[in-house]
């Protein structure tokens, strides 16, 4: 099939089978006499499973060792399941960090309970009072 054609089965734009196949996620196709891509069944089944794991919200790197992984079907699985282990943990840090996100934003919103100039808003304010945090706004669970 071409990249249309792969792109529609696996729902997603042609943009992003050129990009996961630049990404070194997705295998390059051959080409036909007339310099088409060409896919088969197993680029559409890679592509399927690499959208899957961006749903779960995967990085890169993790599809890239899930895949290394699967490239080699007689091992055991077991780094497989570290890994999502370590992903489960990355995904509460994320929650806890979106509730104190939401306590925050909340906290805020408190402070401005009526319709006034912008220079009386208590919300203008509270940012402008705030301490700036230090180093990146979250954490991540990839080195």
């Amino acid at each position: 099939m071409k990249i249309g054609e792969l792109a529609r089965a696996a729902r997603c734009s042609t943009e992003t089978v050129r990009f996961y196949e630049k990404a070194g996620l997705l295998p390059e196709p051959a080409r036909s006499g007339g310099n088409y891509r060409q896919y088969g069944p197993a680029h559409l089944e890679r592509l399927r499973f690499i959208r899957n794991c961006r749903g779960l919200d995967m990085a890169h790197d993790e599809i890239r060792a899930l895949l290394g992984m699967i490239d080699h079907p007689a091992r055991d699985c077991g780094a497989i399941n570290h890994l999502l282990d370590e992903h489960i943990e990355h995904v509460g840090v994320r929650l806890r960090e979106l509730r104190d996100l939401q306590r925050q934003l909340v906290g805020l919103r408190e402070q401005c309970r009526t319709e006034q100039a912008v220079d009386a808003c208590g919300i203008v304010q509270g940012l402008a009072r705030m301490e700036t945090a230090e180093g990146p706004a979250r954490n991540t669970h990839l080195g």
